[in-house]
């Protein structure tokens, strides 16, 4: 597909209208595509692309009028050929007023590169699939109850974007679908950085929700991985998982009241996440979830909490009232996951109905106050091949479940704790199936196991916590 380049008016403008660009060119050679510089311009730009068009907004303020919009409407890329539009230089580009990009029946479209600084929300609806949001820097009006970005079609890309110092209620990012109960399929949400959330309400001030109760047994099938969440304190849920059958991987949490909660849905895998010096860690409400290789240390609040139920498992049919309320955590995995130095170690809670069929086995928990264990009624749990360590007592941990014996951690240049040659955690895990493959570093595990999320090795990790040069408009 041959691309076209969008040219401010110029004398040559006529006489070039008439040729190819490529035609006054060698092949092979690469074409810069010029700026637009005002809204018409672009909007006009926008209303003519066709698949491979590039379209660039030069640098400055732009204020969208009142009730109007940046409209695309009816415009189809390709996979291989998208329609982007891009501003001249990351951030250069500056886009005030109440709406900036409005899309309908649109897809394969990539906006790139802007600074919004709106007052409504920007939607990505149900009937445009494959757009994508890359390396731009969100920063809307400080409005309470301002949702920033909503995304509701499928194959939404949102990768290497800033969101950015609120102090009301309202949510950076929230997934959710067509009608009521659907989820957006195959949403992919990476590397980006989070940072600044101070609404001190109780609830709604999340930084990604992902789904809403309505929709918790719908399958998203979302991958949230190698985000950063920097003081986000607008909510006890970072990350809130309202849906089923999403993947959790790789993000740092760090200096935030929230952490990650499988508050709705089934089926669900949260693995190799860092939960750091904030105040809450995991919670699991729900079936079936997969818990793997996450390393939480520095906590003031609960690290890792297996929820009880005001229900056994929601179901079709629930009143709105009974959906809102906690499915008792069942058939849960949890293993190889590294607790350390939290003020609350894994522990439960006390709803009518309990946590059932658990499988808790080859962590390592290391605490210095109060019980590394506090979990109330439990029915058919498994509790294999953990190690318990430090001057924190075992609490309800069954006999047979555990070891305590000094697992000989040491902390390393990135501030993380990992196993020392020798250590008694080496070789010792026992969980067959399912079968964890790596560690939290990206190392193989190969086949004599570790307990804990570090496998011992001599190797640099290939994953480390993320910091903001990992993540944002400028990572790679």
């Amino acid at each position: 597909m041959r691309r076209r380049t969008f040219f401010k008016s110029t004398v040559l403008g006529g006489a070039l209208a008439a040729v190819p660009l490529t035609a006054l060119l060698p092949a092979g050679t690469a074409v810069a595509a010029p700026t637009v510089s005002t809204l018409t311009d672009l909007q006009n730009a926008i209303d003519s692309a066709v698949p491979g068009d590039r379209i660039v907004l030069a640098n400055g303020t732009y204020t969208v009028p009142s009730g109007g919009a940046i409209s695309v409407s009816g415009k189809h890329g390709t996979s291989s050929a998208p329609i982007t539009i891009v501003a001249e230089s990351r951030g250069g580009a500056v886009l005030q007023g109440a709406r900036s990009f409005v899309f309908s029946n649109s897809s394969n479209i990539t906006v790139s590169g802007f600074a919004f600084r709106q007052s409504t929300t920007l939607e990505i609806p149900a009937s445009c699939p494959r757009i994508r949001l890359t390396r731009n820097d969100f920063r809307f009006a400080d409005i309470t109850g301002l949702d920033w970005v909503v995304v509701r079609g499928d194959d939404a890309k949102i990768d290497r974007n800033r969101f950015h110092d609120k102090t009301t209620e309202g949510i950076f990012v929230v997934v959710d679908g067509p009608g009521s109960t659907a989820m957006a399929q195959r949403l992919h949400l990476f590397k980006n950085h989070f940072s600044g959330h101070t609404f001190a309400g109780a609830n709604g001030g999340e930084p990604i929700r992902l789904g809403v109760s309505s929709r918790a047994l719908s399958a998203a099938h979302a991958i949230v991985e190698y985000n950063l969440f920097e003081r986000c304190d607008g909510d006890p849920e970072t990350i809130s998982v309202k849906s089923s059958d999403n993947v959790i991987r790789y993000n740092t949490i760090r200096d935030s009241r929230g952490g990650i909660v499988l508050r709705h849905g089934n089926r669900s895998t949260v693995e190799g996440n860092y939960l750091l010096d904030g105040v809450d860690g995991l919670r699991l409400y729900g079936d079936d979830h997969l818990v793997v290789n996450n390393y939480l240390s520095g906590l003031s609040g609960r690290a890792l909490v297996i929820g009880s139920g005001t229900t056994r498992d929601h179901h079709s049919g629930e009143t709105t009232e009974e959906r809102r309320g906690n499915d008792a955590c069942d058939r849960a995995v949890i293993a190889h996951n590294t607790l350390l130095d939290n003020a609350g170690g894994l522990s439960g809670e006390s709803r009518t109905y309990e946590p059932r069929d658990v499988v808790i086995a080859d962590n390592l928990l290391v605490g210095r106050t109060g019980s590394l264990v506090a979990m109330g009624k439990t029915t058919g749990f498994t509790w294999q091949s953990n190690i318990l360590w430090g001057a924190a007592s075992n609490g309800t941990i069954p006999s047979g479940g555990y070891t305590r014996v000094d697992p000989l951690l040491r902390q390393e240049s990135d501030g993380v704790s990992r196993l020392s040659a020798g250590s008694p955690a080496i070789g010792a895990a026992t969980l067959a199936s399912p079968a964890v493959a790596e560690d939290l570093d990206g190392h193989s595990r190969g086949g004599a196991r570790d307990i804990g999320a570090d496998q011992y090795s001599t190797l640099a990790p290939i994953r480390r916590s993320l910091t903001a040069a990992d993540v944002g408009p400028n990572a790679s």
